[in-house]
């Protein structure tokens, strides 16, 4: 708890240098001063209004609401309909000062602070929320306090312009009673809705006016910069402790060692901990694993065991967070017969093992290619009453499909699905697109039917994969009626779909097939690429129909722009062996008017087909 001022202090004096410290912006100025400048307010004060019956009068509207507030908690809807016409005279400065009336009952403040956001919805000032917080605050209503305080900070999280609450928080200490523990929960505010940064400000600010943060606000800064990587500024939060007088406590310690094994440093992080324990603060369980962990991310581990042999010496007795550190570390290391040992002392020492031990060490085996081992430990791990979770079973699959084993793969899921355990999506993508990659289409074709009838929706990616592996195959009907499953599915086939489809149609001779298909993919607004244009010229090729072969080349050069030479002297092949001079400049001649250039290749083909020629004349002449 914030200990500088006594609590019995309602309005304590700040003297001038504290006051330059504080950063005034208009930004920020509260709507009460808006609201003195006005017109509208001007107007309230009308004498004339005191004519009128009590609920038509402006100026009552406080006594009003106040009266109404001593009489129960219940009267303030019935009031609602009663000052109808008043309500929208119900500002910033009016609730300000209702809530100030309120002082000594915080149930009323509450009550009456909710009505106003929740059933008016008016949005209360940042003025409006520090009153409040205040006030419930000085009643040890702590819990409410906090909620409005973390709703406040978030609110102003995403402001266009600057609020400073610290500031207007000290601004409410003139008009109301307070207790300093506000700012303790300003800075726990400030994490717990992610703005780090704001917190660690306010800290320093709490610092610089003679307040002193307690150790509890300044272990949650320190918690939300480790978090945030901000080691620097935890090093200045503890600094800043030790000069001002607050003493830390066993968990600051353990979360300073975090953050030195986080910033690397082993040694350092041992000079630490006997700093530590010659200000008479003993090692716990929470500080052991921290250490333990981060030797064993280092590979450090005979240190490692070395602590993990102390700490029964020191009657700290080693949890499953100590055994999965070090039995982790040995799998790392490659030593899983020994992780395993491990594992088996954990189990006589009384620990039962969790799924995270038994992840560790069938990962263990699997990365060393025991697979068997991995099975035998997945099922004593079910017979325990511990189901697998996705990362056991996806370990294990992958496991299987590396060394070749994919059908035990497949047995090992439907094994798992027959002991209830759910099998992830990402698991049968994994199996699906592995079966595609062995060229066993039909295979994953059949897998695909059996688990959509158990609700699987497969996705583009997947799609592709099989039909990709289908043309493979040349299985073109197979992929065709995929493709329109796709679309009865409301996914739109992709470039890859279309091409994929279209070359295997043009490379089993059925081009007109592909480029009827390529007028499906036009139609459905995917532009074709240089490799469907190969594909079709050099299907039109191989049946010799030429003619629509040079039609198709300049369709895809003056409508989508592509010039493909290779395509290009495709067709150029077939008119050099016709050897056919004339026809073959005239091609030519086309071909450059409509924007292809040749390339060596079509140098080599011209030479040979004038070769040819000259030699078809001259057998013409003999």
């Amino acid at each position: 708890m914030l200990v500088a001022l006594a609590k019995g202090h309602k309005r304590p004096s700040f003297n001038s240098n504290f006051k330059l410290k504080l950063t005034f912006s208009s930004a920020s100025s509260s709507s009460l001063q808006t609201l003195q400048d006005s017109s509208k307010y001007k107007s309230l004060l009308n004498p004339l209004y005191n004519l009128l019956p009590e609920t038509r009068n402006p100026n009552k509207i406080v006594n009003l609401i106040c009266s109404s507030l001593k009489q129960g908690n219940t009267q303030l809807t019935l009031l609602q309909d009663d000052l109808e016409g008043l309500l929208p005279r119900l500002g910033a400065h009016e609730i300000s000062r209702v809530l100030l009336r309120c002082q000594s009952d915080s149930l009323s403040a509450l009550t009456f602070f909710n009505w106003v956001k929740n059933d008016l919805g008016i949005k209360p000032t940042t003025n409006n929320y520090c009153l409040i917080v205040h006030i419930l605050a000085w009643n040890k209503n702590f819990s409410f306090a906090m909620g409005f305080l973390c709703e406040l900070v978030e609110g102003v999280k995403d402001c266009s312009h600057s609020v400073d609450v610290f500031h207007d928080l000290i601004s409410c200490t003139e008009d109301c009673n307070w207790d300093p523990v506000v700012f303790d929960m300003l800075i726990k505010a400030y994490v717990k809705v992610g703005l780090i940064r704001e917190g660690f400000v306010t800290f320093k600010r709490t610092v610089d006016v003679g307040f002193l943060p307690s150790v509890v606000a300044c272990n949650c800064l320190l918690n939300g910069l480790s978090k945030s990587n901000c080691i620097s500024q935890c090093w200045h939060v503890y600094e800043e402790m030790g000069r001002i007088g607050i003493h830390p406590n066993t968990h600051t310690f353990n979360i300073l060692t975090y953050v030195f094994c986080k910033d690397g440093d082993v040694d350092k992080v041992n000079d630490f901990v006997e700093k530590m324990e010659e200000e008479g603060f003993d090692p716990d369980l929470v500080t052991y694993n921290t250490l333990i962990n981060s030797y064993c991310k280092k590979g450090r581990l005979n240190d490692a065991f070395y602590l993990y042999r102390i700490m029964y010496r020191r009657r700290v007795l080693p949890d499953m967070v100590t055994y999965t550190a070090l039995m982790n570390g040995l799998c790392k290391e490659g030593k899983v017969r020994d992780a395993h040992q491990l594992f088996h002392r954990m189990i006589h020492r009384g620990l039962s093992p969790d799924i995270v031990s038994y992840n560790t060490l069938i990962c263990g085996y699997c990365k060393e290619g025991k697979i068997q081992e991995s099975k035998s430990l997945l099922y004593d791990m079910i017979g325990n009453g511990i189901f697998p979770d996705n990362y056991t079973c996806q370990v294990i699959v992958q496991g299987y499909v590396k060394q070749g084993k994919l059908l035990s793969a497949l047995n090992l899921v439907v094994e798992l699905q027959k002991f209830g355990v759910s099998i992830s999506q990402n698991i049968h993508n994994y199996l699906i697109v592995a079966l595609c990659h062995e060229n066993r289409p039909f295979a994953a074709k059949s897998l695909l039917e059996r688990i959509c009838q158990d609700g699987y929706v497969p996705n583009l990616e997947i799609y592709n994969e099989l039909i990709e592996s289908l043309c493979k195959c040349d299985s073109v009907a197979d992929a065709l009626h995929l493709k329109d499953e796709m679309v009865e599915r409301n996914i739109k086939p992709s470039l890859f779909t279309y091409r994929t489809i279209i070359c295997c149609l043009c490379r089993i001779s059925r081009s007109v097939e592909a480029e009827s298909l390529m007028e499906e993919m036009l139609e459905s607004g995917v532009l074709p690429d240089p490799q469907i244009c190969l594909a079709l010229i050099h299907g039109y090729c191989k049946a010799r129909n030429v003619n629509k072969a040079e039609a198709l080349l300049g369709f895809f050069a003056k409508k989508f722009q592509i010039f493909d030479t290779e395509s290009y002297n495709a067709v150029f092949s077939i008119f050099v062996e016709d050897g056919d001079l004339s026809k073959l400049m005239e091609l030519q001649d086309r071909f450059l008017r409509l924007g292809f250039a040749p390339n060596n290749l079509t140098c080599k083909y011209v030479i040979r087909g004038l070769w040819k020629g000259m030699e078809k004349n001259k057998c013409q002449v003999e």
